[in-house]
């Protein structure tokens, strides 16, 4: 047999057309050789499961080799082999699936198997790479004759027979001037970790088999242990520390779907968290990139997930549109609401120390997904500045007798800089108020949502008004002042501080409060996080500076004659109040440190 002729192609240019726009990432040539060649494994070992074939399935492989002298890769298989006809089928007639038929073929058979590959297009990728490709190939069927098939990148093709003593398929690229960096074992290495790692087929690389054939997530979760999970986690991420918990998905219907999703430790740099969830299709990497299969509030998750219901375009590179996808997504929130609650009822102080680590995850999915939310209510942990926690019903009825306003509304309090508005958070603390810590990106969102979600029920910043205001329960506080007094102290601190964004008043407090507070308005203060993503007040918003009325150092000042010394007193209460918000910058910290140091020299 010496044959010649033309490929038949469904559209004109077909090269051009794989490797500009099929295509987009040369590196993809080995995912598909490789896949197509585990497809032929596979194929012969339902074969012989069925009895068709006689012949040892036990120790079938995968070979990649390569030939620096030579300038080839080489991908060979031990599986099903074609046969002159099916090669002209199966690889002249681009875009005509292999795998399609031979399901279709045997679609009966009780002990069928999932197929990886497509013959056709797949294949196709080899001139990614390659300025001529060849298949030598020996078909597992009785008496078959071994052929020999070349293509130098155009719709000419040569087929000849040939000699081969094993049944499978070599398939041997000669590497075009552009693509030489493949004939480098390190960058061969590397792809086959990124796209091969976890085949159901061993693959022999350099002598060695660099896959994992039988991966963690295609075991049933009552053979594994916690160090299974531990250990592969590892494999996965080998600098990580170990993740919190994992959970396990395995389902079949409606849509398949396997795998393992772990709950790392979450530090502040979020984007070394991103983009670390591998997607597979029977176990070919596809992608990292699964925002549409899992929920946006999961990405930071790490782990594994395998389906082969989820749409790839024809080059496996993005994902389609498609029901299954959404009902993945939903699948996924709901299984991760049930392990918490799972984890919440078992073992809470587990649960609480682990909470720090989880309540990104939980807080962003309740404001943005309600079914999550409904789900996760009852073991949403809310941790105050002693670092007790509490779900949102147990912390409502706490501060029910202590922090209830006038109109019955429970007034949260909270604190998103602890350190920083200690001195706010004292004085809350000697009126038996409670106070939360908020100081998570995602509680910039969670305070409006808790809001929108609890019913009476408000929340305000420690430092948003002072702690007399916090709540108003219709109590007055005794004005030691006359009316003309405070005009004058505020006409005092107004000259001292000339700052237009400072508005001045005067008000009844306890006189174990700081002589002057300042303090930014809820409203204002959300806006700012909102639009600036920082939680501390700035001092180019509107502030709101409140004289504390029955302090002893009004007395001080009223009764002074000293102008000078009235401005001094009035400007140092003033940064004071800076301090306590950690204000206090610039040329006011400079004269605040030298007043402080002139006081202990006088002393």
């Amino acid at each position: 047999m010496n044959e010649k002729g033309t490929i038949s192609v469904h559209t004109e240019n077909i090269f051009p057309i794989i490797k500009r726009f099929l295509y987009s990432d040369q590196e993809v040539f080995l995912r598909e050789l490789v896949s197509n060649a585990v497809d032929a494994t596979q194929k012969l070992k339902q074969l012989a499961a069925m009895g068709t074939y006689e012949g040892d399935t036990d120790r079938l492989q995968i070979r990649v080799s390569l030939d620096a002298q030579k300038n080839t890769i080489t991908i060979s298989d031990q599986g099903v082999g074609m046969t002159a006809d099916e090669i002209k089928k199966y690889i002249n007639q681009v875009a005509f699936s292999g795998a399609t038929e031979f399901l279709e073929q045997y679609k009966d058979q009780d002990q069928q198997q999932q197929l990886i590959g497509f013959f056709g297009l797949g294949f196709y990728a080899a001139f990614m790479v390659a300025d001529k490709v060849e298949i030598i190939t020996k078909s597992y069927q009785k008496d078959a004759e071994a052929v020999h098939w070349t293509c130098e990148g155009t719709t000419q093709f040569e087929l000849t027979k040939t000699v081969k003593k094993e049944v499978g398929t070599d398939v041997v690229l000669h590497l075009a001037e552009d693509a030489k960096e493949f004939l480098q074992k390190d960058r061969i290495k590397s792809l086959l970790d990124k796209y091969c790692k976890f085949l159901p087929v061993a693959i022999d690389f350099d002598g060695k088999v660099v896959n994992n054939p039988h991966p963690l997530w295609t075991k049933a979760p009552s053979t594994l242990e916690d160090k299974d999970y531990l250990d592969f986690y590892k494999e996965l991420y080998p600098f990580s520390p170990d993740p919190l918990f994992w959970i396990h998905l395995n389902v079949d219907y409606p849509f398949n779907l396997t795998g393992v999703l772990y709950f790392p430790k979450i530090t502040n740099n979020f984007e070394q968290h991103q983009n670390k969830i591998q997607l597979y299709a029977k176990q070919v990497f596809i992608t990292n990139e699964v925002q549409d299969v899992v929920p946006e509030f999961l990405m930071l998750l790490h782990g594994v997930l395998d389906s082969p219901d989820i749409p790839l375009n024809v080059s496996r590179s993005s994902l389609q549109a498609d029901s299954n996808v959404k009902k993945i997504n939903t699948y996924i929130a709901k299984k991760v609401a049930d392990k918490l609650e799972e984890l919440f009822k078992q073992d809470r102080k587990a649960y609480e120390e682990k909470w720090s680590s989880m309540a990104l995850f939980v807080k962003y999915g309740m404001f943005t997904d309600d079914k999550f939310f409904e789900k996760t209510k009852g073991f949403a942990l809310l941790r105050n500045t002693a670092e007790q926690n509490f779900t949102l019903e147990e912390y409502q009825e706490k501060i029910k007798p202590n922090q209830t306003d006038k109109d019955q509304n429970l007034v949260i309090l909270y604190a998103t800089a602890p350190e920083k508005q200690d001195q706010y958070i004292q004085s809350c603390k000697k009126r038996s108020y409670d106070v939360l810590v908020l100081n998570e990106p995602a509680d910039q969102h969670f305070v409006n949502f808790l809001e929108q979600k609890l019913d009476k029920v408000t929340l305000k910043g420690v430092d948003s008004a002072p702690v007399g205001q916090l709540i108003d329960k219709d109590e007055s506080q005794e004005n030691v002042l006359t009316e003309e007094e405070q005009k004058k102290l505020q006409s005092l601190y107004t000259q001292a501080v000339p700052d237009k964004h400072v508005t001045w008043t005067v008000a009844a407090m306890p006189a174990d409060e700081m002589p002057v507070t300042i303090t930014v308005p809820e409203f204002a203060k959300r806006m700012h996080m909102m639009t600036s993503g920082v939680t501390m007040p700035s001092t180019s918003l509107a502030l709101q500076a409140t004289i504390n009325a029955n302090h002893p150092l009004v007395q001080k000042l009223l009764r002074s004659k000293k102008e000078e010394k009235q401005r001094k007193l009035a400007q140092q209460a003033y940064q004071v109040a800076l301090l306590a918000q950690d204000m206090l910058n610039g040329s006011e910290r400079t004269t605040f440190i030298q007043n402080q140091i002139d006081m202990l020299i006088a002393l």
